[in-house]
């Protein structure tokens, strides 16, 4: 196997309650802060990242228009507003639309003669950033790994097709893992943010590209997501299961953001920019099928009965569907999309988008566009 260069975060990571304090020790004149709606502001850490950046004598701005699937309209409004701001420092508060959105508007805030997102994407290369800004990033969720990720997921405005942008370029320099900043997370979305992880975390150890050092760091991200997110999803202010979560789901980024995911993300990226499909959900429906599906590669077979002998259970399928049924995570996309016509008309194309997908380059098994055709209708009706 030929071995690939691997980077497991910036310069700084800390996790545990007060990491926020870093912030004050910051050296820096201003600092443009991404958020994704008021949910930050709401729980009061906001103000005490404003208060903290603040006391480090920094001048803050604040952007709060993100959406759940980021677009390109909305990087470039962003964009915008820091190139009259001029900060030395991009903060990426939130989930991974958040975090995402923030490393694109880094890259067209220190390259403002880009102009789309064809200027980034395959053939073209993110230039060299670090001349006007660095970058730091707080996630307030425990699933996408954004913080430790060199890739970011945009929409295009109009067509609603995501662009997948992978470059060592945007790993973050600073990840400040705060636990307090995700206990006010709801149910629904801590059980669909802690699959997300999961999810990256099990398609990193069977990736084509895994190696030993991804594989440990997969293996314990799975091990301790199995044990915590039930918990986590049960007792949300518990802040040692948040922590947990926050720090596994990191790991876990750690793991994929080198050796890459598989068709899971593949499907999920399609059908979320179709349907608007929540990612962390689509991908939670989406596994068990494709880890059948899997097992007909003998090596992707071997390490998912491994994991399953360390869970202690008969099959790591069985415990994927577990974990789906105590979280209240429905079985197919059908029960969320609730329209088969529009299902079957986009088929065709949702396939094309998945097997085209960077993701699915490095799945145990390359599918055929039948084969993704065919899994398709399975995740959909569960037949």
């Amino acid at each position: 196997m030929q071995m690939r260069p691997m980077k497991l975060g910036g310069d700084v990571l800390l996790f545990g309650e007060n990491s926020l304090d870093y912030l004050k020790t910051m050296e820096g004149k201003k600092a443009f802060i991404v958020l994704s709606g008021d949910a930050i502001e709401k729980n009061g850490y906001l103000a005490k990242i404003v208060s903290l950046l603040e006391e480090a004598g920094m001048e803050t701005m604040s952007y709060d228009k993100v959406e759940p699937d980021p677009t390109f309209d909305t990087v470039m409004e962003g964009t915008k507003l820091m190139l009259d701001f001029t900060p030395d420092w991009i903060l990426g508060v939130g989930g991974g639309s958040a975090m995402d959105a923030a490393k694109a508007m880094w890259i067209f805030y220190e390259h403002p003669e880009l102009k789309s997102m064809e200027d980034i994407i395959p053939p073209n290369v993110v230039p060299k950033l670090r001349k006007k800004a660095r970058m730091l990033c707080i996630p307030t969720s425990s699933g996408t790994g954004s913080e430790v990720s060199r890739s970011i997921v945009i929409s295009d405005s109009k067509t609603h097709i995501k662009y997948g942008v992978g470059d060592m370029e945007m790993m973050p320099d600073i990840v400040l893992l705060e636990p307090g900043i995700t206990a006010s997370m709801p149910k629904g979305f801590t059980a669909a943010t802690g699959m997300d992880a999961l999810t990256h975390a099990i398609e990193a150890y069977t990736s084509l590209r895994a190696n030993e050092i991804s594989d440990i760091l997969a293996e314990k991200s799975i091990i301790e997501i199995c044990k915590y997110l039930p918990l986590a999803y049960n007792e949300g202010d518990n802040l040692e299961y948040r922590e947990k979560m926050l720090l596994y789901s990191c790991v876990s980024g750690m793991a994929f953001t080198n050796v890459s995911l598989g068709l899971v993300h593949g499907i999920s990226h399609a059908v979320g920019g179709k349907f608007g499909v929540p990612h962390g959900l689509a991908n939670a429906i989406t596994l068990p099928y494709l880890i059948e599906f899997n097992m007909q590669d003998d090596v992707a077979k071997r390490k998912y009965e491994k994991l399953a002998e360390i869970l202690g259970v008969p099959s790591l399928l069985g415990k994927i569907k577990e974990l789906n049924k105590i979280m209240d995570i429905p079985e197919t996309l059908q029960e969320v999309i609730k329209n088969d016509d529009e299902f079957e008309a986009s088929l065709k194309e949702l396939s094309i988008l998945a097997k085209n997908d960077g993701c699915t380059k490095t799945n145990p098994i390359i599918p055929e566009i039948e084969q993704v055709e065919e899994l398709y209708r399975k995740v959909y009706y569960g037949r």
